[in-house]
């Protein structure tokens, strides 16, 4: 198969119908912070059992079509003692593999951040591709203020977001293309559909200047929210009204499919927002699905809580979550749903 038949494969994998993508690609540091939230201890061995935990739920694989991966993850093992991708072929589970190497700061902006990790991205894809990853995700991250982002930093992560996504298709390997506009601090909605216009706009302008097609990626946008500090929060169906009219502003109707991040939102929030989203009496030209991390293992990790004996439980907790998004992935969710057994 040629390099564009490859990503076309893999883009049709991961949009089938019904299903999202599991994000468990979280760094060293954050995957610390992230169990020891729940008072697990981030040995390797516990990173190993978690996220082959994930992989090897029983019918995972129809709620979720693609599993992000840290790159520890891809030379680890199953129980069973199968590699960790290879387990995850077997659900027809995509392996993909987080390839930006986190933010640096960018000069001459007054502080402001920029992603790394472009030096020898293509021989690492290369290795990547040999483990059996098919899709890469590079995430930028947008701070909003009173003053900032400025035009320096949204600019400068849309380059470096364009470069990685050609190299990434250069490899046959579909690039998820995350700009992330964080929802801390106190700004409206109004302030966060505003930078989220700007971010966007200047990713697709920035992909298009690097010749990437647009038919073969995957965007994983932020979803439309006021700051996590205002109160009361809006109702899900203003959420999905706000986010949409950004999206129809700035996304090209040749991407296949936006698969939201959560960002910070609970479980039940990011399930309610997709749903809502899928409602919308508006047609869209995309899939509108879920790439969550947080909002998907927060209540496996509760579950598990670093014990063995809790594998079933936890997988239990993690196929529930899955079908509840993928319910909302085609507007049938319903809040009365959370309270049906795992």
């Amino acid at each position: 198969m040629d390099r564009i038949g490859q990503m076309e494969r893999t883009v049709e994998r991961l949009t089938s119908p019904g299903r999202g993508i599991l994000a468990a690609d979280e760094s060293y540091p954050t995957i610390t912070k992230r169990l020891s939230d729940h008072g697990i201890e981030s040995t390797e061995e516990n990173r190993r059992f978690y996220r082959s935990l994930l992989a090897t739920t029983p019918g995972i694989g129809e709620y979720v079509g693609g599993i992000i991966f840290f790159e520890e993850t891809l030379g680890q093992k199953t129980d069973d003692g199968e590699l960790i991708p290879a387990a995850c072929e077997k659900q027809d589970i995509v392996p993909g593999i987080k390839v930006d190497k986190g933010l640096t700061e960018l000069p001459g902006s007054g502080g402001e951040k920029v992603t790394q990790g472009l030096d020898n991205l293509g021989d690492r894809l290369d290795g990547y591709l040999e483990q059996g990853a098919l899709f890469t995700k590079w995430r930028n991250v947008y701070e909003i203020s009173a003053n900032t982002p400025g035009r320096q930093a949204i600019e400068a992560n849309a380059e470096v977001l364009a470069r990685y996504a050609a190299i990434a298709q250069s490899r046959g390997m579909v690039p998820i293309v995350e700009p992330e506009v964080l929802m801390d601090g106190d700004h409206d909605i109004e302030r966060c559909a505003e930078v989220t216009e700007a971010a966007q706009t200047a990713v697709f302008a920035a992909l298009r200047r690097h010749n990437v097609i647009l038919e073969c990626i995957i965007l994983k946008p932020n979803m439309v929210l006021p700051g996590k500090s205002q109160k009361p929060r809006p109702a899900p169906e203003v959420c999905a009204e706000a986010t949409l009219r950004v999206l129809r502003r700035t996304v090209p109707a040749a991407v296949p499919t936006i698969n939201f991040l959560s960002g910070g939102q609970t479980a039940e929030e990011a399930t309610a927002h997709l749903n809502a989203m899928n409602q919308s009496d508006k047609a869209n030209p995309w899939v509108l699905s879920f790439s969550y991390s947080r909002a998907l293992q927060n209540p496996v990790q509760e579950a598990w809580k670093g014990e063995s004996g809790n594998k079933e439980a936890a997988q239990k907790a993690f196929l529930k979550r899955a079908r509840l998004n993928s319910l909302a992935r085609d507007g049938r969710y319903d809040p009365s749903m959370e309270n049906d057994p795992a």
